[in-house]
């Protein structure tokens, strides 16, 4: 059986039901939003920061880096427009426009720019640590950013970076373990259309 042609799910959604290139890299960002909701729910207070623990940037860097630049900011930028319009997809079932000037909106208004940085890097096809830890980067930077707004500099730093450090290193060692067949399941579904 050729591979290529393996009669996956997505597979079978895409030949069965949807028709059309615009329609796949629909349905692809609205599930990668999607994703992006879901993972930003397994979150952990944390009791010293304003910032909870959670698994949305790895969702974020993933959806970028699979997906594309173009894709990946899409994605993100849907999910920050679902979580304006109220709908509860921010951590811990948060939704409002008054989440994007919270202390953690400085994390949040990254997500485009870092799921398109982890894009770029990714379409350029190089090792899949380099997409995930220079977006990474980028989220680090506006979480940081903002914190020092509202805190400053050196305080941000201990809310808002120091304490998270560890496990975003093993966010982005998962996320680039993930993504090479991640990039495969994305090509297998949006091949031929």
């Amino acid at each position: 059986m050729d591979e290529t042609k393996a009669l996956t799910i997505p597979r079978l959604v895409i030949d069965r039901v949807v028709r059309g290139r615009a329609a796949v890299n629909l349905l692809l960002i609205i599930g990668a939003s999607a994703l992006i909701a879901i993972a930003a729910q397994i979150a952990i207070p944390v009791p010293f920061s304003p910032v909870p623990l959670t698994l949305q940037p790895l969702a974020v860097l993933l959806v970028g880096a699979a997906l594309g630049s173009t894709r990946g900011a899409a994605a993100a930028a849907l999910y920050l427009l679902e979580g304006a319009s109220g709908l509860p997809v921010f951590a811990q079932g948060h939704g409002g426009a008054i989440w994007l000037a919270a202390p953690t909106a400085g994390y949040l208004l990254s997500y485009p720019a870092a799921a398109w940085i982890a894009g770029w890097f990714s379409e350029r096809n190089f090792p899949s640590l380099v997409p995930m830890a220079t977006g990474m980067a980028v989220i680090y930077l506006g979480g940081w950013s903002w914190l020092s707004v509202l805190f400053g500099t050196q305080a941000a730093f201990e809310l808002g970076v120091a304490p998270f450090v560890v496990g975003d290193l093993l966010k982005v060692a998962i996320g680039a373990a993930i993504l090479p067949g991640a990039r495969k399941l994305i090509q297998l579904s949006a091949a031929d259309h």
